[in-house]
């Protein structure tokens, strides 16, 4: 079960989220962030499960600027697995 916590300060917005995130958890993450803020801060540091669209949202989300801090290593592994996948021809 996802568990998220919000946090804007002026121009950012951190999301601290916790637990499992699986891809039906998708839209609650973005109906949480804030449109207005120039800084988003996705806080992994409590997630101990995702699935493979979490991951590709994860690495689209940081593609579009948006910094995943204490990402766990098995969430940055796989990260780099899928676009090292996705480069290929």
């Amino acid at each position: 079960m996802l568990r998220i916590q919000k946090e804007s300060a002026g121009d950012t917005t951190r999301l601290r989220l916790s637990g499992r995130i699986q891809s039906t958890d998708i839209d609650d993450i973005w109906a949480q962030l804030d449109d207005h803020a120039f800084h988003i801060i996705l806080d992994l540091d409590e997630v101990t499960l995702v699935d493979v669209e979490v991951v590709r949202f994860l690495s689209d989300c940081e593609d579009g600027g948006v910094v995943l801090a204490h990402c766990p290593l098995f969430v940055r592994g796989w990260i780099i697995r899928e676009r090292a996948e996705g480069a290929q021809p």
